[in-house]
């Protein structure tokens, strides 16, 4: 059994975000996902935003790019969101778009290593612990959060692509989040380079969350929308990416995600999907009840 999600994509409007976070809770979806992209809506605001006006949905934030954010900041952030929305945030990380990060000034010589370093000392501090460290990028001394998560929060998320930063996630965060660029061969390739960081860095017990944003399309043009966003990420021959179509075919795709290995599969919309409203409705009343529940 599955999560379901969909995505708010920072192409809309930040108020756009109240309306679409309440039908989601309204309709009993299970999570909503929120980007950071630059230079749109900030992922935190957002996700705090969202969580205030809303009563049951989980929020996620997918993701964070660490070049932009001293972990100290980070780890603050966060735990914050946990105390005050108990088990309904969902926080990932990720080395960001470089070319973004370089328009910021904030690119790196070896984003994985910074990924390592934050993802390392970030978990560090949202577990209470007192942290000292001197990284090629990460340092602190003696620090600890003052409110650290008092619950269980789910640890924390990295997105990751290529191999290394996939083994990565493994050895160092508690889930992995894969983009829309992923078919169900790419998951099963993740899910199986994933457990080879768990096993190197014995990491091997309890759960490791790996989340996949599957682009759909519906309505009369469905399968246009999705051949033209396809086309224009430069990914249109990739084999059985994407789905257009009804809700049984997206129950079809998801199903077909879940069975390579992912736990939670979020329905990310076309950048130009004409009705957010009705794709979150669509995502909770009509697929929702076709594919098993959640784990």
């Amino acid at each position: 059994m599955t999560s379901l999600g969909a995505v708010f994509r920072p192409q809309l409007a930040p108020e756009r975000l109240r309306p679409v976070a309440r039908l989601a809770d309204d309709a009993g979806l299970e999570e909503l996902w929120l980007w950071e992209d630059c230079f749109r809506e900030g992922g935190i605001s957002t996700a705090a935003a969202a969580l205030a006006w809303t009563e049951r949905v989980r929020v996620g934030v997918g993701l964070l790019p660490v070049p932009l954010r001293n972990v100290a900041i980070t780890a603050m952030e966060a735990a914050s969101l946990h105390r005050m929305f108990p088990g309904r945030a969902i926080l990932g990380v990720g080395h960001g778009v470089q070319d973004w990060m370089g328009q910021v000034g904030a690119r790196v010589e070896s984003p994985v290593t910074l990924l390592r370093e934050h993802l390392l000392a970030l978990r560090a501090l949202l577990s209470g612990e007192r942290v000292t460290v001197d990284g090629r990028y990460v340092k602190l001394d003696d620090v600890a959060l003052d409110w650290p998560p008092e619950a269980p929060h789910g640890g924390v998320l990295a997105g990751a692509t290529g191999p290394r930063s996939l083994r990565l996630t493994g050895e160092a965060a508690d889930g992995t989040i894969l983009t829309a660029s992923t078919n169900a061969e790419g998951v099963r390739t993740a899910r199986r380079l994933v457990e080879e960081g768990r096993a190197a860095a014995g990491r091997e017990a309890g759960p490791h969350r790996l989340v996949v944003y599957l682009l759909t399309a519906t309505g009369p043009d469905a399968a246009a929308r999705l051949r033209a966003e396809l086309t224009a990420e430069g990914v249109e021959a990739v084999p059985d990416l994407g789905v257009a179509g009804d809700a049984g075919a997206v129950a079809k795709a998801v199903e077909r995600l879940v069975e390579a290995g992912a736990d939670s599969v979020v329905l990310q919309p076309t950048a130009d999907e004409p009705d957010p409203e009705g794709f979150v409705r669509f995502a909770a009343e009509e697929v929702r009840p076709l594919v098993p529940g959640p784990r």
